[in-house]
């Protein structure tokens, strides 16, 4: 397959800027564009997948939703660097902290991804592979939300590929120092590796594993801004 549209992507060459942002959600998608977005254009809508493009501050940015779990943002992100030419995907998603110090709505940025998932297998290499993200987006980031006065952690993110789990884990991830629980960094870290492209994850804690907290879905799809916001700074 080398020609586009794609069987997932209905956008035109061009459509996309170097940069897309990718929220899980379609409805948030559409959020961002309206929201953050000037004279944001519809370049893809194949099975409710909302993709904009617009500029933000003079900028082309381009933002675009992923859906839910690694095989979703595996497609869509792969697509996105091997046909479309994006050299930087932005996820920006909800994540359950995992430690007693990370508060609802503070942001953590992915430093590395760890994961349940059995993505890595189809590059069979010779040893375990740890997806990173862009130092460069992840430096950008940090300097952004510093800047704007924002309550961030930089570190670990577990991706897992279960969201209802029979196995309890969170306790052995805590021990290990990860910060947040979520489901696509990974695939998305090892995709842009592979393709010798750039990524970072850029989360908000929505719920927390340890105390219970959560916020609603409502909430989830309009108020979490602040990750918009740096994630606009890095394209």
């Amino acid at each position: 397959m080398s020609q586009i549209p794609t069987p997932h992507i209905a956008a035109l060459p061009g459509d996309f800027a170097n940069t897309v942002l990718m929220p899980g959600d379609p409805l948030r998608a559409k959020h961002i564009a309206e929201t953050f977005l000037e004279d944001a254009v519809l370049v893809n809508n194949v099975r409710g997948v909302n993709g904009y493009t617009g500029l933000y501050h003079g900028k082309k940015v381009s933002v675009m939703a992923s859906g839910m779990g690694m095989p979703s943002i595996g497609i869509y992100s792969y697509e996105l660097f091997h046909y479309y030419n994006v050299e930087n995907i932005i996820r920006i998603g909800t994540a359950g902290a995992l430690q007693p110090d990370l508060k609802i709505r503070d942001l953590v940025f992915g430093m590395g991804a760890c994961t349940d998932s059995n993505y890595a297998s189809q590059y069979e290499l010779p040893g375990t592979f740890a997806p990173i993200a862009s130092f460069a987006l992840l430096k950008g980031a940090v300097d952004a939300a510093e800047a704007m006065g924002l309550n961030y952690r930089v570190g670990n993110l577990v991706s897992a590929d279960v969201f209802y789990n029979d196995r309890p884990t969170t306790e052995k991830w805590q021990k290990m120092g990860a910060l947040a629980v979520e489901m696509e960094a990974a695939a998305l870290y090892m995709n842009a590796a592979r393709a010798g492209k750039n990524a970072l994850a850029i989360c908000t804690i929505s719920d927390s594993m340890v105390t219970g907290e959560e916020t609603t879905s409502e909430e989830r799809q309009t108020s979490f801004n602040d990750m918009v916001k740096v994630a606009m700074e890095l394209a």
